[in-house]
């Protein structure tokens, strides 16, 4: 399994997760630029949530939540923006993340305002 399916496994496993957890899925993989994709756009409630997922086979090489770096953070922060240009309607938002290990077992970790 490569790493780029590895991950949109993680995703869709994410986006089924949030589904069953009340939120509503706007839009998946929005990308604003080379450096910049948002994984999951959602709502809970009336607030917008932009969600990072990060996804491992195993944490033997460290847990999946390690790889949302400084850079990587501020890059979603500028997609964030560009999007609530287009949607001024959203007044709320907030950035999650989600963790998702494969093995042993399968693990989901939902980090709420990152």
């Amino acid at each position: 399994m490569s790493n780029q399916s590895i991950g949109q496994n993680g995703e869709e496993i994410a986006k089924n997760y949030l589904e069953k957890t009340g939120y509503k899925i706007l839009e998946t993989n929005k990308r604003f630029s080379n450096l910049c994709e948002i994984d999951i756009i959602a709502l809970d409630k009336k607030t917008l949530v932009f969600v990072e997922v990060k996804t491992r086979k195993t944490d033997v090489c460290g847990h999946p939540l390690e790889a949302i770096t400084k850079n990587k953070y501020n890059h979603i922060k500028q997609g964030i923006y560009l999007y609530l240009q287009e949607n001024q309607q959203y007044k709320k938002y907030r950035i999650d993340a989600i963790s998702v290990l494969l093995k042993p077992e399968l693990k989901i970790e939902h980090i709420k305002n990152v």
